[in-house]
């Protein structure tokens, strides 16, 4: 396999961006920028994110039992930038972001211009990443979008022409 071809056709994947969050119930607060996010069933509804070993979500999510997915809205990059690195709640905020305590005590991002909250059902352990899955608890939208839904949500494109995920 020629390795340039298969980064570059990895890196034709468009990916959405999120900011992943979860709390334990000692505490212990975890969020994180993610793209590798799908709903994979309907009925329940369920998604999937894809969570890389090691990092403070990964290891939050896995104790809380539940996590929060807060979509990252077009005008958003600067958050999106903000959860590449470890943050810590300061007040109420959270990478400079205010947020509240979701039903499952997840963080939901207040300027997100929607969450969904799931319960933790399975964990796929595979590679350098785990794959939760998440079954929707609770959901919200802060501002019903005009147009198509997902032109809301901002796109790892978005970022630059340089910014890319995988390969």
């Amino acid at each position: 396999m020629d390795e340039n071809d298969k980064k570059s056709v990895l890196r034709m994947i468009p990916y959405g961006l999120y900011v992943l969050t979860g709390q334990t119930e000692d505490g212990r607060v975890a969020a994180g920028t993610v793209n590798w996010v799908t709903q994979v069933s309907c009925k329940p509804p369920l998604v999937v994110v894809g969570v890389k070993v090691g990092s403070g979500p990964h290891e939050v999510i896995k104790a809380a039992g539940a996590f929060a997915l807060n979509v990252l809205g077009t005008d958003q990059q600067a958050a999106a930038y903000a959860f590449f690195k470890s943050v810590t709640p300061e007040g109420q905020t959270l990478g400079g972001e205010p947020f509240r305590a979701g039903s499952t005590g997840a963080p939901i991002l207040e300027r997100a211009p929607g969450y969904v909250e799931c319960s933790l059902v399975d964990t796929v352990e595979k590679g350098d990443h785990s794959v939760f899955v998440g079954e929707v608890v609770d959901a919200g939208v802060s501002q019903m979008p005009a147009g198509r839904l997902d032109d809301a949500t901002l796109a790892l494109r978005d970022l630059g022409k340089d910014i890319y995920y995988g390969g």
